[in-house]
């Protein structure tokens, strides 16, 4: 399985996160994958956070330095919430208030007003990580 998976639903684009641990190894690829999502104009983006045990700071970082820059640009953004302990360090923080939060993918869709649960034009692109030792 990829670490990172691109999934897009007509203008809402999915970031699926394949980590039991998303640490400051991972940050610098989301932070680009992200930043080449807004460059392409996705202005709808959900970050699928539900593999995820356990993030790190630097990691919560980049989601909220993409979270003000979708702001900027009129956007909007999802978070689908990590597992019990990660939920818990993102809660313990404070983080979590600040982003709109979703129990699954399709209630993110969903709460972007998409309409029925026939999603029309998806496409998928993975993305490995490379972590250099």
């Amino acid at each position: 399985m990829e670490d990172f998976k691109k999934t897009i639903f007509k203008d809402i684009i999915v970031e699926t996160v394949n980590l039991t641990r998303a640490t400051y190894k991972e940050a610098g690829l989301l932070r680009h994958i992200l930043n080449q999502d807004i460059i392409k104009g996705f202005r709808k983006m959900v970050i699928d956070l539900s593999q995820c045990e356990f993030i790190d700071s630097t990691f919560i970082g980049v989601l909220v330095i993409t979270l003000k820059e979708v702001a900027k640009i009129s956007g909007e953004l999802r978070i689908v919430q990590p597992k019990s302990i990660a939920n818990t360090i993102l809660a313990k923080s404070g983080t979590i208030n600040i982003f709109n939060v979703a129990d699954t993918v399709e209630q993110a869709l969903k709460s972007f007003e998409f309409g029925n649960s026939q999603y029309l034009s998806k496409s998928e692109y993975v993305f490995p990580l490379k972590v250099s030792q």
